[in-house]
């Protein structure tokens, strides 16, 4: 039988490592600052395209727009991150009765966190490639933005998403104990 000496050791290195999640608060708030920079860039494109609304086609209206919104999905992004990052991995944010309280939260792990991300990322991943595919016009212009193998990467990349995306989800699924059942073979 161990005397409480012994097992003091053991306690101090568990109370160790269990405290050294409080490590991460600097990269969250490092992250909050991160969105006060999108919030910079935002308000800049959204002025560039209020003082040049009357100049600009309507192609180049839907590119600053799909900017702004691909600003927006980045923002919720990090909030996802740092709300559920920091709820998951540091500690409770106790916001129970809150009226702002976001919905999913209530439900937040790091697999639904990987998930979601995942889900981000698509999202994100969609808006640059719509912003490419309506830019595809100029390809094989003099200074075009894009190349044909640009695109076809971007395609391949925002494809190889999607797919890591089901792969997460099915992963996730058949750790639950969702696993698909073999079909019984047909009796003759």
């Amino acid at each position: 039988m161990s005397s409480p000496v012994d097992r003091s050791p053991l306690r101090t290195l568990a109370s160790l490592i269990f405290g050294s999640r409080w490590l991460q608060v600097p990269l969250y708030l490092g992250l909050i600052i991160a969105q006060g920079v999108y919030v910079f860039l935002f308000m800049k494109e959204l002025m560039h395209l209020l003082t040049h609304a009357t100049d600009f086609g309507e192609q180049q209206i839907m590119l600053i727009v799909l900017g702004l919104i691909d600003v927006v999905m980045i923002s919720n992004l990090l909030v996802m991150v740092i709300v559920g990052g920091y709820e998951t991995f540091v500690s409770r944010l106790k916001l129970e009765g809150h009226p702002d309280q976001p919905e999913w939260l209530d439900h937040v792990n790091a697999s639904v966190l990987k998930i979601k991300l995942a889900m981000a990322i698509i999202g994100i991943s969609s808006i640059h490639l719509l912003k490419t595919f309506i830019e595809a016009g100029n390809l094989g212009v003099a200074g075009a933005k894009f190349t044909e193998a640009g695109v076809m990467w971007q395609t391949i990349i925002h494809i190889t998403f999607i797919l890591s995306a089901i792969g997460i989800a099915y992963v996730d699924h058949l750790g639950q104990g969702h696993a698909p059942k073999p079909k019984a073979a047909p009796q003759h």
